[in-house]
């Protein structure tokens, strides 16, 4: 069974950057896909990235292209998010997935959750 651990959430003030991580408890090759998801208060869980272990490529939503990037090491079953020139609408829990597959946007078709870990981000 794969577990999953995030860490490294906090508050900042908007600019600021932080760099979360997730460690896998086993080889995170044995799935295909990685991803970081949100959700803010009252809304729905939404993709921020996710990464194709097999091939390393990767999906960012709009929201974060250019400020977020997710990235992984292999030696510590560990991939990260970081996030530079956030913003207060990047508040939000934020959490590790895994999918046993291609990668995909939808938070329902991941087979592996992390608990969370809470971001907060003050103008």
């Amino acid at each position: 069974q794969v577990q999953l651990v995030e860490s490294g959430g906090g508050s900042v003030q908007a600019g600021g950057s932080l760099r979360l991580s997730c460690a896998a408890s086993r080889d995170i090759f044995s799935t295909h896909c990685l991803g970081w998801f949100r959700q803010a208060p009252g809304k729905e869980r939404e993709v921020v990235a996710t990464r194709y272990i097999g091939g390393g490529t990767t999906y960012y939503a709009d929201s974060v292209k250019g400020r977020f990037t997710i990235s992984r090491d292999n030696a510590k079953n560990t991939v990260y998010l970081q996030m530079n020139s956030l913003k207060p609408e990047d508040t939000a829990m934020y959490y590790c997935a895994a999918r046993r597959s291609w990668c995909v946007g939808e938070p329902s078709d991941y087979d592996y959750w992390g608990r969370g870990t809470r971001v907060t981000v003050s103008s």
